[in-house]
């Protein structure tokens, strides 16, 4: 309820009432007039409450009336009374309505009761209630009302002392408050203060308003009294202590710093009043020496005074807080002295004081910076901050130095004393194992012997002091042991806590700053207001020195685990802080100590000393000596928690980590992983550090870099404690974070880092040459670690890194080369599969900048190494295979860089790799990299180490070949898109475009490049792969060569084909014919491949057979070149090299690829379907229609797509030829060409030899002529038109002379059938065929031809010849075998050569004359060459001999032939009679008949009877062909042939025997079916009815004179023989002979009768009758048949018994 409202006034009044109507009643007695006064003031009240409506004011205005009763009370001293009366004026003060009177009035009534000793509490209550109520009170009053309250501070009685002080305190409290109320009031008024002189009178305050002015004038009075002068003011004053005023002066500048710094008059007052009292009362602290005697000083010395020193502390900190800004001169010299006060020869009370006002200061980072700024920045001006810090650091070196710091004998005792006890054991820290007796549990600092506990002195950040605030103590107290020590190491904290987070609050605004900047003027670059850094760089550079030392001597000292802790985290922020602004020198000492705190203490100064001063270090190799469990020294401090091998170039035995160590270590990690931005260089230290201690804790890299703990490598292992083993995986883990935060550093710290893990990695290499022991990889593995963490930057530092990496990857030491390259080649996978952005696909340049390493690797020579590489490329195909793009040329580059001398699983993992590209990403790729597949599945196939993967490369060639065909289309735009861009640039750069092949485009270009490679492995060394890559290269043209364009199969006839035909047929002729031991011991060779020549046969085989199989199914296309004619010369000439090698398997060859390229028939020309159009094309059907074929091809998409494309890459080869343009084809230069091939290579291999047998070694085999002469036939068909006879004479000369050439024994049985009767072998079947040919073209043919008729009989005659008399062939003895069957082949030796089979050939010919001779019998060529004569000569051999010849098939083939030719030729020949062309035959077929018919040679005895009567009809069909053919047209035929003929006829008659028949068979043997026949003939033309010429005439007689003589012979032998035979009867045939003689006679008879008398000539009568008389003679036979033939031959001879008139008129006419 508020003083104001109705109910408060209410009660006011009624209290008011109460308190008079009380005051009454005790005064009724005594004091009247009190009464009175009381009484009317009850009525006053009254008269006031119902008078005003303000009833306060209206109090207010009267209240010294109402006042008075109660003053009047007062001054009655009655306690009572009093009582009474103060409480009742207290209300109305309360009340606020006292007026300045009445207030005056009741403060002069109050100091009669002071000055009566009476009610002194109530007294100084109701000045505190009159004073805080209202402002009534001010200027005298005011001090008369402060004066009463410090009067009542000095009297005898305790409380009211102390309650007068506390009155006091609260009252110069609200005289400053009224002041800083009265300047709210009047804070808008702005007014202009006169100009205040420097000398003015102390009392010129005019200008102030009135509180101000109370305070002013109260402040200067108390600076008076603690001067121990008079005040001004606060008059009557008794007495008054220094102690208290100090206080309230302290508390004064405390609470209203405002006041002094908005008012001049007071800002005077602190300078002029305060700052020399200050420095005059602090005159005895100076000047006191401790332990100086006063004897000896010549004035003595005033001794401090601990409650004035203590409080003038207190107002020094006060000021310098506060009013620095005013004081700047007066606090520097503040702040000189507290730092003089600091010195050891200071009391310890006064040093502790000193350091708790230090803290103070420690704990206002920005006061320090003003310091800075103020004095450290200024020239010629005390460094006093550098000082203060300075003054810390040595104060607590002093600590550990000065003996009575800390008493050595006392702390032996206590750590003796507690070794052994409970404290001992209960050791702090945790995981502890067993502790030494020397550790105590009370956290302290340890140096040399002095030990000093550490308390608790305040919280962090805020300096609450003990001492400063011992206000009631006036002796110096005594200073636990180790306290300044704790508030020392508390400030030291709070400093730089203070210092650092200042500057790092104000450098992250002003970072924010410049990110604003940046936003809105993105194109200027940010400027920092100067001067700001300059202050900040200033404040470290003068306390760094100080704070390292101190911190160091802490570090070292320091035995508790939080204040190791607290340490470090202030070494840390100061070297983070040292980074942020950029001076390393500081940043580098700081981390150094660090960096030696981690390490053992000898350790750690070699290594960093050095790294310090030289931070490219010393080479410090790894000694792995064995290690023992070492109880920790003597002098040592700290739990031993590790024992493990150092990393140094000398022996060092082992090293201790303590927990101190490791405790530094984890804050050297969490420097690197919070402040990596800031290490720059000294990253150097740092991981130098990291890498001792890794290597002594004996953590080994693992699977991505990442530290685990391993097993040392050599001696026994490392020693941890199980606190430490515990520790180990946190500390692994800090350590991979601690470069997982390097993505978080900006790109000039990654570069210090990546520069520091490279130096540190060169320095590990250097210690690891020479020797094989366990490498330092720490280096190694955390550049792997940094990398994979920066991927979405990796190309600022991939250079540098992989630079490295690469040259780790060289070190001879197998370890540290097997992590250098399982870095590498984990960065690169990984770069590869990051998703960088851009994505690769779209930055080339960043793939191929991360594949670049990896090509790198090639050059590396260690097999591993390459392993490693080549697996990684096999794992980036298999995941990024497809995103690959530009880097193919990179990966394709590495796979390929296989050496012969790498070995077998290099090659065979490279390989693994190759077949996987093929398989799975030929599409993938650009198609400018085919060319690079090419090239290395090419290296693969040349490579020697393996042979299967030679011959798998050159299957995946043919891959590649068919996804060009497959993809051509694609592939050719692509590459014709690139070889623009190409061509664009060169001629920018004024070049010629350089590529192989290049005039042919680009897709031909490929497919050069992949026959060129696979022209190459045509003639590698090895069997196999020539086999294997020449059918690869031949199919690959075969199939696809329609792909190319037309001027490229130039290239391809020229550069490819013909190029290897040369290098095959070189290689085989100069080939080894040493025989090839079987290779490998368990693989058998063939003996037709035991020579390296006779592998290259195979080779060359093939090759010829290739290209000419290409030169056939091309060659519309290949006759569109120009020089189509020099290629078929050279084909030409390399097939008839092959021909003629002395290999037979070459040689046979080359005549098959000469048929081939000769059976060229032209294509179907109206080709209903695409197929025939194909095929004609040499397209494999395969690809002709895909859903019909069931090949095993890849069927394609569409089948019109291929039709569409052939036609356009190669319309030549659809589109048939015009009809009648064949010849343009068919160009007779070619085929004239061959001929000449033909009949060079036919005539050098049928020559026969000249020397003596013995020297030749090579004759042609029986298949090759075969093929020779099989290819005449085709060949002709194309030459015929200008075949000449010269032509066929040298045809005849090879035909002979292949027939000639003998066979091997050996070879027979395979060159012979294996049926049973005798054939012609297929080489005599071949010249017959061509033979054949010859003649039915000239048969068709033009008639200048036929004169070639005579020429083929001539051939084949001598064929038939060889029925007799086989061929010879050069002096070669040959054993002849006339008629082999199969099985009498194995009678001949061995080794000799034989002539076959020449009978069926003769005869087969022979069979050919006689059907050519029927047709061309009347060929004019044929009269004129006197074929017909030719033909009867020749068969004269075979019917001479007879029984004679080598097969008795042949005289019968013979004389049957002779019977057909006559049968034809004699007609002709009658018919050009006159023309004499026949003459010379006649005596020829005279000679036949007589040397067949009365051969000389004799029939083999072993003939049958039916052989013999076979051959009887034989001779009678001859006879008979006389009769018929020859002797009925006696007229056309010289008379000579004839009566040769009649002669022949006559001896043919007349039965001649031989001795040698047995009885039985002589009637058979006797040719008696032949004289009769011949008897017969003679008859029948004996003479003839109708003689139409003279020459039948003739003939008649011819045969009658014969008959007739021979009649006479026969009849007169045997009457002869009749007679001596007696009564035996003659033999059969005699008897039969003579039968037909007589009938013969009558038949003659019997035709002379008919004849005209005229036609018989005189002479034959003569004869005729002459046989009378032995006919008459043979009447006495005995034979009955005899007899009566007897009857009839003499019965016609009737009609001749006439006068012999008639006979003179028959002489007559």
């Amino acid at each position: 309820m508020s003083t104001s409202s109705p109910e408060a006034v209410k009660k006011l009044l009624e209290n008011m009432q109460t308190d008079l109507r009380s005051l009454s009643m005790e005064c009724k007695k005594k004091f009247p007039p009190v009464k009175e006064a009381a009484e009317s003031g009850i009525v006053k009240i009254k008269t006031i409450a119902a008078r005003n409506t303000e009833i306060l004011a209206a109090l207010k205005e009267n209240s010294s009336e109402v006042v008075q009763p109660f003053l009047m009370g007062c001054g009655t001293k009655e306690p009572k009374i009093t009582q009474l009366c103060l409480a009742a004026i207290q209300r109305l003060m309360s009340h606020e309505v006292v007026s300045e009177a009445a207030a005056g009035n009741i403060i002069n009534m109050l100091w009669q009761l002071m000055e009566n000793g009476l009610e002194e509490l109530k007294l100084l209550q109701t000045v505190l209630v009159l004073l805080t109520t209202n402002t009534v009170v001010h200027d005298e009053v005011l001090s008369k009302a402060i004066v009463l309250c410090f009067r009542l501070h000095f009297t005898k009685d305790n409380i009211t002392n102390n309650t007068a002080a506390a009155t006091v305190r609260q009252v110069v409290t609200v005289v400053f408050e009224r002041m800083v109320a009265e300047d709210e009031r009047f804070k808008g008024i702005v007014e202009q203060p006169p100009s205040v002189q420097g000398n003015t009178n102390r009392r010129s305050v005019s200008t102030l308003r009135p509180s101000a002015k109370d305070a002013y004038m109260l402040f200067q009075d108390l600076c008076q009294l603690v001067n121990a002068d008079a005040p001004y003011w606060l008059v009557g004053m008794t007495e008054m202590t220094r102690t208290f005023v100090l206080e309230l002066l302290e508390s004064v500048l405390n609470d209203f710093p405002g006041v002094f710094l908005q008012h001049q008059e007071f800002s005077f007052l602190l300078k002029e009043r305060v700052c020399p009292l200050v420095i005059k009362l602090f005159s005895p602290n100076i000047k006191f020496r401790q332990g100086s005697s006063s004897t000896a000083s010549p004035a003595p010395v005033e001794k401090p005074y601990f409650p004035i020193c203590m409080r003038l502390l207190r107002v020094v900190s006060v000021l310098i807080k506060h009013f620095y800004s005013l004081l700047v001169t007066e606090c520097e010299i503040f702040l000189s002295l507290l730092v003089k006060f600091l010195d050891g020869e200071k009391p310890q009370w006064l040093r502790a004081v000193a350091v708790e006002s230090v803290h103070r200061l420690c704990v206002q980072p920005h006061l320090l910076r003003s310091f800075c700024q103020s004095y450290d920045m200024k020239q010629h001006s005390t460094k006093v901050f550098r000082d203060i810090v300075n003054a810390l650091g040595s104060f607590i070196q002093s600590l550990f130095i000065v003996p009575n710091a800390g008493n050595p004998a006392v702390v032996g005792a206590l750590a003796g004393g507690s070794g052994s006890g409970a404290q001992g054991a209960a050791q702090g820290g945790p995981g502890t194992g067993g502790v030494s007796g020397n550790l105590t549990s009370q956290a302290a600092f340890e140096y040399r012997g002095t030990w000093i506990p550490l308390m608790t002195v305040s919280v962090q950040g805020s300096a609450k002091a003990t001492y400063l605030e011992m206000l009631d103590k006036v002796e110096p107290p005594s200073i636990p042991e180790g306290y300044a020590m704790s508030v020392a190491f508390s400030a030291l904290l709070d400093l730089v806590r203070g210092i650092t987070t200042m500057i790092e609050r104000e450098l992250a605004v002003e970072e924010e700053a410049a990110a604003e900047f940046r936003e809105t003027h993105p194109d200027q670059g940010w400027q920092p207001p100067p001067g700001v850094h300059l202050v900040w760089e200033e404040m470290v550079s003068a306390c760094w020195c100080g704070l390292l030392a101190a911190l160091s001597l802490l570090l070292d000292a320091s035995t508790d685990e939080t204040a190791t802790e607290n340490i470090l985290k202030a070494e840390l922020t100061m070297a983070s802080l040292c980074g942020r602004l950029g001076m390393v020198t500081p940043r580098d000492a700081f981390i150094t100590a660090i960096c030696k705190a981690s390490l053992p203490p000898h350790y750690a100064l070699t290594v960093l000393s050095s790294n310090a001063a030289n931070l490219s270090g010393k080479a410090y190799s790894i000694q792995g000596h064995s290690v023992q469990i070492i109880s920790p020294s003597s002098e040592s401090h700290q739990q031993v928690v590790a024992v493990g091998q150092p990393l140094t170039s000398q022996p060092q035995g082992t090293v201790m980590l303590t927990a101190k160590n490791i405790q530094c270590m984890r804050t050297l990690l969490n420097l690197a992983h919070c402040h990596g931005a800031v290490l720059g260089t000294s990253w150097q230290l740092v991981l130098a550090t990291l890498q001792h201690l890794v290597w002594i804790l004996g953590l080994k890299p693992g699977l991505g870099g990442a530290l685990k703990p391993g097993r040392a490598v050599e001696g026994p292992s490392t020693v941890l404690t199980t606190a430490v083993m515990t520790d180990l995986p946190v500390i692994a883990n800090i350590l991979s974070r601690l470069f997982e935060s390097s993505q978080y550093l900006d790109d000039v710290s990654l570069h210090h880092l990546i520069n520091a893990l490279c130096s540190l990695s060169l320095e590990a290499m250097e210690m690891a040459y020479g020797n094989n022991k366990e490498p330092s990889l720490f280096a190694v593995a955390k550049l792997l670690e940094t990398g994979l963490v920066n991927m979405d930057r990796i190309e600022i530092l991939w250079r540098p890194l992989t630079g490295h990496l690469l040259e780790v990857c060289q070190h001879p030491n197998s370890r540290m080369r097997e992590w250098g390259a399982e870095a590498l080649t984990a960065l690169i996978k990984a770069g590869l599969a990051y998703k960088h952005d851009p994505p690769l696909a779209q930055n080339q340049r960043l793939q191929l900048l991360l594949l670049n390493p990896l090509k790198e690797l090639s050059n590396v020579l260690h097999a591993d190494i390459r392993q490693k590489q080549l697996e990684s490329v096999l794992q980036i195909l298999q995941s990024q295979g497809d995103s690959l793009g530009p880097g193919w040329p990179l990966v394709l580059g590495v796979i390929g860089a296989i050496r012969n001398d790498q070995g077998e699983s290099l090659i065979r993992t490279a390989f693994q790799c190759l077949q996987l590209v093929v398989t799975d990403f030929l599409p993938t790729m650009p198609c400018t990299c085919l060319q690079i597949v090419v090239d290395v599945a090419g290296s693969f196939g040349l490579q020697n180490q393996e042979l299967n993967i030679s011959l798998t490369s050159i299957g995946l060639l043919w891959n590649i070949s068919d996804y060009f065909f497959q993809r051509g289309e694609a592939i050719t735009q692509e590459l014709e898109r690139e070889e623009e861009a190409l061509q664009k640039q060169a001629k920018e750069k004024g070049e010629t475009l350089n590529r192989p092949f290049h005039p042919a485009p680009p897709f031909d270009c490929l497919w050069l490049c992949l026959y060129a490679k696979l022209g190459e492995l045509c003639v590698d060394p090895r069997p196999a792969v020539r086999k294997s890559a020449g059918q690869t290269l031949f199919s690959t043209i075969a199939a696809h060569g329609t792909l190319l364009q037309q001027p490229t199969w130039h290239v391809v006839v020229w550069k490819v084909l013909f190029h290897l035909l040369d290098c095959v047929r070189t290689s085989s002729t100069t080939a080894d014919k040493e025989k090839i031991e079987s290779g490998g011991g368990n693989i058998l060779i063939h003996h037709s491949r035991d020579t390296a020549e006779k592998q290259w046969a195979e080779t060359w085989v093939l090759t010829l057979a290739g290209v000419a199989r290409i030169f056939n199914t091309r060659r519309y296309l290949l006759q569109q070149l120009g020089d189509f004619f020099e290629a078929w010369e050279v084909l030409l000439n390399h097939i008839q090299s092959a021909a003629l090698s002395k290999n037979n398997e070459v040689s046979l060859a080359a005549l098959k690829s000469f048929q081939e390229i000769l059976q060229i028939g032209t294509p179907v020309k109206d080709s209903d379907k695409a197929g025939d159009a194909f095929a004609a094309m040499g397209v494999p059907p395969v690809l002709i229609d895909p859903l019909s074929a069931s090949g095993p091809g890849r069927p394609l998409v569409r089948s019109d797509s291929l039709v569409e494309r052939l036609t356009r890459y190669n319309g030549a080869e659809l589109q048939a030829p015009p009809p009648g343009e064949e010849s343009a084809l068919e160009d007779s230069a070619l085929w004239w060409s061959a001929w000449n091939t033909w009949y060079r290579t036919g005539t050098d291999s049928t020559r026969p030899p000249s020397g003596p047998a013995e020297k030749f070694s090579f004759i042609p085999s029986q298949p090759f002529l075969t093929a020779l002469i099989q290819i005449f036939p085709a060949l002709y068909q194309h030459i015929k038109s200008n075949f000449s006879m010269e032509d066929l004479k040298k045809l005849g000369v090879i035909l002979h002379g292949a027939v000639s050439v003998p066979i091997s024994s050996d070879a027979s049985p395979f060159i012979l059938p294996s049926f049973t009767e005798a054939v012609l072998t297929s080489l005599q079947e071949a010249v017959l065929t061509s033979l054949d040919v010859l003649q039915k073209a000239i048969c068709v043919g033009p008639e200048n031809l036929q004169v070639m008729y005579p020429a083929i009989f001539e051939q084949l005659l001598l064929f038939v010849e060889f029925s007799c008399k086989p061929p010879q062939y050069g002096r070669m003895e040959t054993k002849h075998v006339a008629n082999a069957k199969y099985n009498q082949i194995q009678l001949f030796a061995p080794a000799e050569w034989v002539a076959l089979n020449y009978v069926p050939f003769a005869e087969r010919s022979l069979e050919v004359v006689v059907e050519l001779y029927h047709k061309t019998a009347c060929h004019k060529a044929v009269i004129n060459e006197k074929v017909l004569q030719n033909i009867i000569k020749t068969l004269r051999m075979p019917l001479g001999l007879k029984y004679a010849c080598p097969s008795e098939s042949t005289w019968k083939l013979a004389v049957a032939s002779l019977l057909k030719v006559l049968s034809i030729g004699l007609p002709v020949a009658r018919q050009h009679a006159s023309s004499g062309k026949f003459d010379t035959m006649w005596p020829e077929l005279a000679n036949a008949f007589e040397d067949f018919l009365f051969t000389k040679s004799t029939p083999p005895d072993n003939v049958s009877i039916q052989e013999f009567q076979k051959n009887e009809a034989v001779d009678v069909e001859v006879v008979q062909l006389i009769s018929t053919e020859i002797l009925p047209f006696a007229n056309f035929i010289p008379k000579d042939f004839v009566s040769q003929i009649m002669t022949m006829l006559n001896r043919g008659s007349i039965h001649s025997q031989s001795a040698s028949f047995t009885e039985a068979e002589i009637d058979v043997r006797m040719r008696e079916e032949f004289s009769k026949v011949c008897f017969e003939t003679l008859l029948q033309f004996s003479f003839s009815n109708k003689v139409s010429t003279p020459q039948e005439g003739y003939i008649s007689r011819m045969a009658l004179s014969v008959l007739l003589k021979r009649s006479q012979d026969v009849l007169r032998r045997y009457v002869e023989d009749e007679r001596l035979s007696g009564r035996c009867p003659l033999p059969r045939q005699q008897v039969t002979e003579i039968i037909f003689v007589l009938k013969a006679i009558s038949t003659l008879m019997d035709s002379l009768k008919k004849t005209q008398p005229e036609n018989v000539d005189g002479n034959t009568w003569a004869q005729v009758i002459a046989l009378y008389p032995t006919l008459v003679e043979c009447i006495t036979c005995s034979s009955s048949e005899v007899s009566s033939a007897l009857k009839e031959a003499l019965g016609p001879f009737k009609d001749f018994m006439q006068p012999p008139l008639i006979k003179v008129q028959n002489g007559e006419s």
